[in-house]
């Protein structure tokens, strides 16, 4: 019974840390006012038929704080790049040459600095809500083996376990939240 248990609480790491790499990545798309090819990431290419990230057919690069440049591996990609930059979600405007893709990062009002924040505390809500879940979980599958005849002070010890990783992750999420809170509001 104490293997099956050390095995919820292995998984509960497991699935806890995998939920805040999530967020964390999700966190790196929100676009703080600086440029970062990571914005890119969700951006898919039409290649030769098939949606491709850009990070996959060109070179992404940051020449200064303000901008990214795109030089992708083929020319006749310059078009589909710029086509599918403007046709995203991120209101940007792609300025094409004979070599690549430049993308000019304008300075953030206010408003739009309080909107990604907004934004940035959804997706921690979202992190927080699926880490309690995992929690929620892993606290039945040991009630479980309690009814099945696991000792209950093995359980009770690691439903504290599970209870003091659930607070580290949530703490976590709290903490990349407020850095991306604080790279937001800095003009």
């Amino acid at each position: 019974m104490d293997e099956e248990i050390q095995f919820y609480l292995d998984e509960l790491a497991e699935s806890m840390s995998k939920a805040l790499a999530h967020v964390n990545v999700e966190m790196s798309r929100i676009r703080a006012g600086k440029a970062s090819p990571a914005m890119l990431d969700g951006i898919r290419v039409d290649y030769y038929g098939t949606p491709t990230p850009i990070a996959q057919i060109a070179n992404v690069s940051t020449p200064d704080a303000r901008s990214l440049f795109i030089k992708p591996w083929e020319k006749n990609m310059i078009s589909e790049v710029t086509k599918a930059i403007r046709n995203s979600d991120l209101g940007l405007s792609p300025v094409s040459d004979a070599e690549g893709v430049r993308l000019n990062i304008p300075a953030m009002t206010e408003e739009r600095r309080r909107d990604l924040v907004k934004q940035a505390k959804n997706e921690s809500e979202t992190g927080k809500v699926r880490v309690r879940a995992i929690r929620k979980d892993v606290n039945e599958a040991l009630r479980k083996l309690l009814k099945e005849g696991a000792s209950e002070d093995a359980v009770k010890l690691a439903e504290e376990k599970v209870q003091k990783t659930t607070d580290t992750y949530i703490a976590e999420v709290e903490k990349a939240l407020g850095k991306k809170e604080s790279e937001i509001m800095t003009i």
